[in-house]
Parts: C-alpha cells; structure tokens; sequence
C-alpha cells in the first residue's frame, strides 16, 4: 500500500490560491527531509503571494537548500526594480551550474521570472523537459500566452497520463477549454465548480468561475462571484480586471476599479492597454486639431 501523501492538503491549498490557509495549516508532523523542505518551499511562496516578500528574504538563509534558494530569488525578483537584473544574472548563473541547474523548483521559479519578463521562450527551456505537474501546468500557462493552444493540449495530455485527477490537471484543463472557448467554456464552469463544491473558496475558483460566466454572456452572475471575490482580497488584480470588464458589459461605473488597478498594479496588462488606448486618442486628436 502506498504511503500517505502528507502534503497532500497543502498542495491543493496552494494550487487553488488559499494562501493563508496553506501557511496556517503547514505544520505537519513525520516530514522526511525532501518533504520538509517542498513545505517550506510551499510556505514561502505563499508568502510571496500574499506580498510579503521581505518576510521570505529575511527568513531563507544562505545555508538552505537549493529549493528554498530559488524561493528566496523569486521574491527578491518581485520586491522591486531594482532587484530585477541581479536577480536574473544570479537566477542564470545557478541555472549554468551542472550541480543544482536541473532541479526542478530552480526551473520552475526561473520558468516563473521569465514569464513575467514576457520572455516566454527562455522561460520554455527551463521549463519545456517537464517531470514535475507544475513544471507542465506552467508549460501551458505559457503556450496559452503564445496563443499555442495545440502546444498547450498536448501539456494536458502528459498531465492526463500522470495523474487525471490532479488538482493542476483539472484546473489546466479549465484553462485550455477558456482558451479553446465555445462548447468548452461550460465544461471549464463545471471543473471551478467541482472545486468551489469540495474545497474552501478562493478568489481564484470564484474568479474561474466568472469569466466563465462572462463568456456565456452571464454578467450579473458574475459581478456577484467577483464582487464576493474583492470581499476576500480588495487588491487582487485579477478580480479589480474582471470586475472592469464585467462593469463595462453591464453598462456600469468602471472607473474606480481601474483606479484600484492602476494603483496596486501599475504593469497589469489592462492597466498597460488602456494607457496605450489613451495614448491613440490624444494622437488622433492632435491629427484633428
């Protein structure tokens, strides 16, 4: 009989976006040391995703392990500009190195870095051989953003022979079929679904959900998933996005949201395309004048 999967629930807290949750709950007796150490990897990038970036600069120390290391990396990277070239020049450095270059979490952070660069093909050699779900469940991500969904289908299928019910296969395949659109829009509404029905809700499902709803053409429904979404996190740029979006479907006041954005994430790609409208405008009329 297989051994208990100990870190089972953290994962899937993790996966699904309930970052506190994940952090509250880690405490988890019997570790062995490689499991100790994919928690603590699993804490700290909650952390980072709850913001608080310093707090895992401060606490991953130069004697812990090359894991942990390439955490420590991804939130200097996130807590400002000016750390962003050291971070890459070092993150490339220790990539070159034959000794820890292909540990899958290394890949995966610099697979992360390079995404938010835009420099989806760098980010592919790191992350393209694979061997882990969130190695693949990012290789999607990414042939998404190149608008490669055929790439990105045959991703799933690596991760449908691995393990078909995997929290990251179900929520890739959700992506996909928003991806692919049509007939594939309901059934990414019922894996959101499915989630919201057996784990703790989270901005993310309820944000799954929504654009669910948006490409069926159900804007009041999902107003209420979003608005109950910024109930749990007035800051979360996926959300404040939708939420404009969706105001502008429903004929509503969209700008605060988009001044909520433009605050607390002035490089959202909203954020950068209505700047580029705005700046289309004045050009035309100044064409006009």
């Amino acid at each position: 009989m297989a051994a208990p999967d100990l870190l089972f629930g953290l994962r899937n807290n993790f996966y699904l976006g309930a970052y506190q949750a994940a952090i509250n709950n880690s405490d988890i007796p019997n570790l062995s040391s490689d499991d100790s150490i994919e928690r603590d990897c699993l804490v700290h990038r909650s952390y980072i995703a709850l913001g608080s970036y310093q707090l895992v600069i401060n606490e991953i120390d130069s004697s812990a392990a090359t894991p942990l290391q390439a955490v420590k990396l991804l939130a200097l990277y996130l807590s400002s500009p000016e750390n962003k070239e050291t971070t890459i020049s070092s993150l490339k450095e220790w990539l070159g190195d034959p000794a820890i270059g292909n540990n899958p979490i290394l890949r995966l952070i610099a697979g992360i870095v390079f995404v938010h660069e835009q420099d989806y093909n760098e980010a592919l050699k790191h992350t393209h051989p694979g061997g882990t779900m969130e190695l693949h469940a990012l290789n999607i991500q990414i042939f998404l953003k190149m608008h490669r969904s055929d790439y990105a289908e045959k991703q799933l299928k690596i991760m449908q022979q691995m393990d078909e019910d995997h929290t990251l296969t179900q929520l890739a395949n959700a992506w996909l079929n928003l991806a692919v659109g049509g007939s594939k829009i309901q059934e990414a509404y019922l894996i959101f679904q499915d989630f919201s029905e057996k784990y703790q809700m989270t901005g993310l499902i309820l944000n799954g959900k929504a654009v669910c709803c948006m490409h069926m053409g159900h804007f009041d429904e999902a107003e209420s998933l979003l608005l109950e979404a910024l109930n749990k996190d007035a800051k979360d740029p996926e959300t404040l996005a939708n939420l404009v979006v969706c105001s502008l479907h429903l004929g509503k006041q969209s700008s605060r949201y988009l001044s909520q954005l433009k605050l607390s994430h002035p490089d959202h790609v909203l954020i950068k395309r209505a700047a580029g409208a705005e700046e289309a405008f004045d050009r035309a009329v100044q064409t006009i004048a």
